[in-house]
Formats: structure tokens, sequence, C-alpha cells
């Protein structure tokens, strides 16, 4: 008994083309997390072509070993229907160069629904990341105290300045709320609506408010609030950069 699968042929043929004229590194395994699928982009990212790769496992011989067993775990559960978005990664190059990767990996099925393996679509982060080193590092080294908050108020910046200025160094703040360790009482309120404001989008500028040192002195800090966000224009923050005025 026959069936005609001309048109399914078709389809996947046009499917494959479409993955490897992509222009984003796309790539797939088998169950057995060997590689099935790389794409044209994968090889001009990575440097090794399809016929170096096909067969080969993607975790062993691809991945740095700090990682192999975090991608490891994001493939065993595509490959259980749990699929992962926005994974960041490292991949060796044949070059021996390190590139970090932003992936979504998605369950592959037959027509059946039966799981036949994972398909990652990748994008390459390398040069994001090293900008938001530098970014970091400017930050860090900048010449006035620079802090940050996340979308809950809770410190997720703080440079070397501030640690001079307040006392507290990077690891006694990271993570707590600076309106309840770090503000007076007196001042709680109006720095909270601050920045709530800037987690709105509305910034502010010269804005005064005390700041309670580790060794218990109150000093006067002038303030601009920036809203932070990410490459999508997603609000994930705020940050300020002060001035000490108490003399």
């Amino acid at each position: 008994i026959g069936q005609d699968i001309t048109g399914r042929i078709a389809q996947e043929r046009e499917y494959s083309k479409l993955i490897d004229t992509a222009n984003a590194p796309i790539f797939g395994v088998d169950i057995e997390g060997k590689v099935n699928v790389w794409n044209q982009c994968a090889v001009r990212l990575v440097g090794y072509s399809t016929e170096e790769v096909m067969g080969y496992s993607l975790v062993q011989k691809f991945i740095t070993d700090d990682f192999k067993t975090a991608v490891q775990t994001v493939l065993d559960q595509a490959l259980r229907g749990e699929e992962t978005a926005n994974f960041e990664f490292p991949l060796m190059t044949k070059a021996g160069a390190r590139i970090e990767v932003l992936l979504n990996a998605t369950t592959r099925r037959d027509e059946q629904g039966n799981v036949i393996g994972v398909v990652g679509i990748g994008q390459d982060i390398t040069g994001r990341i090293a900008q938001e080193r530098e970014y970091s590092k400017l930050i860090d080294t900048a010449n006035a105290p620079i802090f940050g908050v996340d979308i809950e108020g809770k410190v997720n910046v703080w440079n070397q300045c501030a640690v001079r200025l307040v006392g507290y160094s990077t690891e006694e703040v990271m993570g707590y709320s600076l309106v309840q360790k770090f503000i007076t009482d007196d001042f709680k309120t109006a720095v909270q609506t601050v920045l709530d404001q800037a987690l709105r989008g509305e910034e502010t500028a010269n804005f005064e408010f005390p700041l309670m040192t580790k060794a218990g002195a109150r000093i006067e800090v002038l303030l601009n609030a920036t809203t932070r966000r990410d490459e999508q224009g997603n609000v994930i923050g705020v940050v300020g950069i002060g001035q000490d005025i108490t003399g």
C-alpha cells in the first residue's frame, strides 16, 4: 500500500533550505546529542564546515568544559519537551576563540509527534557581552558614586566611588533594598517615588537626598536617576549617578 509523499518531501527540502540560508546560526542534534543540523551561518560563525560537525557530540566537541553540564541539561530538557529561551553559553570556534551565544532550544518532532531531537536558533552576543563588560568597567572606575537597582529596588550596581563614599563594600550591598537599608527614614518615601518614576520612564535630575554611611554618618547626595533598559527597550532598573554635596 503506497502513500504519495511528494508534497512532504518538497516541504522538507524547503524547510532545510530556509534553515541553511537563515541569517542566524542554527544547529540541531538527534536524541543522542549528535549534530544533524548545522547551517551556513553556523559555519561562518564557528568555522567548522557541515562535514566536520555532522555526527559528532555537540556538547563534548564544541562546548567549553565549564558549560558542558549546563548545555547538556538544556538539551535533555528539550528532549523531554521542556523548551528553553534565551540561554547564554560559549562555543569554541575552529580557530580556538570563545564566542558567546544566546540560544532558543526547541524540541524537534516527527509527523507522529515523537521527539527526534533538538533544534537551536542562536545569536552571537560576543560583542554585546564585551560592550557590557566595558560599560561595567567604566562605571566601576568612574570618579562619581554610581549605583543601580533592579525593578524590585534591590541594589545591582555599586561602584568603587560609592564604596569609598558610603563605606559599604559591593558584597555588603548587592541584593539589598536601597531604600530600606541605606536611606534615612525621613527620605524613604521621596527616594522610593523617584525610583518608581524612573521605572516608568520618568527620569529625575538633581534630586537631593541623604545616605547613611557604614560609620553612621549622614551624607548629602545630588542624584540623576536614569531609566535602565535592555536591548528590547524593556525597563530593567534604574541607575543613579551621584555627587557628594555634604561639604
